[in-house]
């Protein structure tokens, strides 16, 4: 990195990730303003009651949108520097949502919302700068912030998109298309470049998605990092498919108490994503910080599978909370693995992993609730601490090696 860009002031720095955390909030509530009103939208368009089909490919594709184009925006951040690729992508997710605002047909909506998953792939991009900001003992902190503002947004926005949708179906798209645009003017007047464009012509290699996943497949130091993220993703996944479900079987909770306990989890979540990884990292160091983590879910999850009362899973809540420790710990170890140069294709080769479990989670917990259902709902919590101890071992064996240069391939 040159020393133009490996000194930017901190005033200058702070301004940049403001940006950077902005455009993952705004990523995080364009997944979840469409949630509330896809029913209602997708009815509308097609003109039929039964849209589960509908929302089913809606979904997926949005997920394998970005775990095609992550990797691509990453190695083109590299290559031409992370700002232009930032910008690009928030004015195409502003336009597009204009778009969805006013799409009149069923095939315009999947072709914006492939779209919408292209652009919110961004995401590595953002990984990548703060990776490029952020000095080795302030990255685990820095990436904690990063999902913390992701869950934030993942909060606010199927409260916004119910709120807004109640007055207009469209109307979330159009305030998606605003928050866009005034990122898009903010990292347009303040975002800096955190580092020097390559010099390496851009070939049509180079926008291969599957380039970068065999780069990774052929590096054996950088494999179990990736796998270790598919995991921590794939359990993530698991309390959005089966928590209400869950929640209904065992406790008869109604909506308001299903709507409570996800709000209390999500909040404990961001709160420790923000403050905690840090301080962790520096007294535990990473591998035990993310040792912890995966035990702080290990334990939740044994009693939320043993639970028979609501009260009790409130009361875990900040226990849980403290899994989340685990990714920004890990996100920091793996920014030291490659070199400069590769920061922006690796971040992408793992928002790749986090997409893929999105997609293939879902279907597999899905799967065992209903098996498990009649006889104990609660197994379904076991059967995700099983996943989480897939990755201990890989966890154990983790080498601190020196960063792959750009030369590999």
């Amino acid at each position: 990195m040159s020393r133009s860009f490996a000194t930017i002031r901190p005033l200058t720095m702070n301004r940049s990730l403001v940006v950077i955390f902005t455009a993952v909030v705004l990523d995080a509530i364009g997944i979840g303003l469409i949630f509330p009103i896809l029913p209602s939208l997708l009815q509308e368009v097609t003109g039929t009651q039964n849209v589960a089909p509908y929302i089913g490919v809606m979904t997926a594709l949005y997920a394998v949108m970005q775990f095609v184009f992550a990797p691509v925006l990453g190695s083109l951040s590299d290559r031409l520097g992370r700002r232009p690729v930032l910008l690009i992508s928030l004015a195409g997710a502003a336009v597009n949502y204009l778009f969805l605002a006013f799409a009149p047909s069923l095939w315009m909506l999947v072709i914006g919302r492939a779209i919408a998953g292209l652009t919110s792939a961004n995401t590595s991009v953002a990984a990548a700068y703060i990776t490029d900001i952020s000095p080795e003992d302030q990255r685990a902190r820095r990436f904690g912030l990063m999902n913390a503002m992701f869950g934030i947004g993942f909060i606010v926005g199927p409260v916004l998109g119910g709120v807004l949708g109640d007055y207009w179906l469209r109307l979330p798209f159009i305030a998606a298309a605003v928050l866009n645009g005034c990122n898009l003017l903010l990292a347009f007047f303040i975002l800096p470049e955190s580092r020097a464009p390559s010099r390496e012509k851009i070939d049509m290699a180079a926008l291969n998605p599957l380039r970068p996943l065999r780069w990774v497949f052929s590096l054996k130091s950088l494999l179990p990092i990736v796998i270790i993220f598919f995991v921590f993703s794939a359990t993530g996944e698991a309390y959005g498919t089966c928590w209400a479900l869950w929640g209904s079987d065992t406790f008869q909770w109604n909506g308001l108490w299903i709507g409570l306990s996800l709000g209390s989890f999500g909040v404990c979540q961001t709160l420790a994503q923000a403050f905690l990884p840090g301080p962790a990292v520096k007294l535990l160091g990473e591998r035990a910080a993310i040792l912890a983590g995966i035990a702080s879910a290990a334990i939740a999850l044994l009693v939320m599978a043993f639970a028979r009362q609501g009260w009790m899973i409130f009361a875990i809540m900040p226990v849980f909370a403290l899994a989340g420790i685990g990714v920004p710990a890990l996100q920091s170890l793996a920014s030291r693995q490659v070199d400069e140069s590769r920061q922006g294709q690796f971040q992408g080769v793992l928002a790749s992993a986090v997409s893929l479990a999105s997609i293939v989670a879902p279907l597999g917990f899905s799967s065992i609730y209903l098996l498990v259902r009649p006889q104990w709902p609660g197994a379904i919590w076991l059967s995700v601490a099983v996943v989480y101890a897939i990755s201990i071992p890989l966890v154990l064996g983790l080498r601190f090696e020196k960063p792959v240069a750009a030369s590999t391939q």
